[in-house]
């Protein structure tokens, strides 16, 4: 099968490298024909993934139409985008096999990936791709476990196959709602450790934020549908201990800068910050008790200072676990 990946930035070119090693031919998306032309040159795509060479089995454009012509799409643009990219090129992308491949809830609507290309591209089979990587790790041929989601059970079997290398192993769910909200809503309780670290808090107390993090996660999860073996798994639990113990973490990074009171990349794409609010307007409107993510969306609008939101997290009341 012919493999397109829609997103040139550090997860999309490290996708493109893993699969291109095993002698697949891939075509990569860039959004900026500048950018485009620049990898299609060099091989290297030294702002976001540097030190990597694109093996030359990738092929490099700025032109959807020419990615397009892949039969599977792995969609590898910040949620926020991808809503936006999906509408504008419709035409092209409906009837492809279409692969989520961000960590997010779309701000706008409260929807994961599978969700909007269902209703952008009524005629595409959604799936989504996540679980615990680092893009680093992925383009040097390290060692990585990750979920597809996919509801039509057969042919994400064979989505498996062909997306599967000797070192990147994908391990195959119907729960589509499971695995995008795991990868989600990970990326809310990462930003929260990050904010622990940087505070000063101590590992005590990141432990204490990811295991109720971890509860929020799961009672969010359930409210909408998905099953609880899959937040235990790779694209939830797995995940989640990933991005909240490492500085790799975009997420993770970010919350230890408001944590300590830094300025922090602005460039620097960080899903769960707008998942963060999006996540407290679902919990209103379930009912669901989130104090970790509505703690999170009050810093990132900057309702409240990190002391405020230390004193409110310990200030709860005692109860039994």
């Amino acid at each position: 099968m012919k493999i397109g990946v829609l997103g040139a930035g550090a997860f999309g070119t490290a996708l493109a490298v893993a699969l291109a090693r095993e002698g697949q031919k891939v075509r990569l998306w860039a959004r900026d024909p500048d950018q485009a032309a620049q990898l299609q040159e060099t091989r290297r795509n030294e702002r976001r993934l540097p030190g990597v060479d694109l093996p030359e089995s990738v092929s490099v454009s700025a032109e959807i139409a020419v990615v397009a012509q892949a039969e599977i799409l792995l969609l590898a643009v910040p949620m926020q985008q991808m809503s936006g990219l999906l509408s504008a090129n419709k035409g092209m992308l409906d009837g492809h096999v279409l692969i989520g491949c961000a960590k997010g809830i779309d701000l706008a609507s409260g929807r994961g990936s599978t969700a909007i290309i269902g209703e952008t591209c009524p005629n595409a089979l959604a799936a989504v791709l996540t679980g615990p990587s680092f893009a680093a790790d992925i383009a040097r041929g390290l060692p990585t476990a990750l979920t597809l989601a996919c509801s039509d059970d057969a042919r994400g079997g064979g989505l498996q196959e062909a997306l599967s290398t000797p070192v990147l192993r994908l391990y195959r769910t119907t729960d589509t709602i499971g695995a995008e909200l795991g990868g989600a809503l990970k990326n809310v309780v990462a930003i929260a450790a990050g904010v622990v670290m940087g505070a000063g808090l101590g590992d005590s107390a990141r432990a204490a934020l990811m295991t109720r993090g971890f509860a929020e996660m799961n009672r969010l999860a359930l409210a909408l549908g998905a099953q609880p073996e899959t937040l235990s798994g790779l694209s939830g639990f797995g995940d989640l201990v990933l991005t909240c113990t490492s500085a790799q973490s975009r997420n993770f990074r970010f919350g230890h800068a408001l944590g300590k009171g830094e300025a922090f990349d602005q460039t620097t794409t960080v899903e769960g910050a707008a998942t963060a609010k999006a996540v407290s307007v679902l919990a209103r409107k379930h009912g669901i008790d989130m104090p970790v993510a509505n703690m999170v969306a009050a810093l990132v609008d900057r309702k409240i200072t990190v002391g405020d939101a230390v004193s409110a997290l310990l200030s709860r009341p005692l109860r039994k676990e």
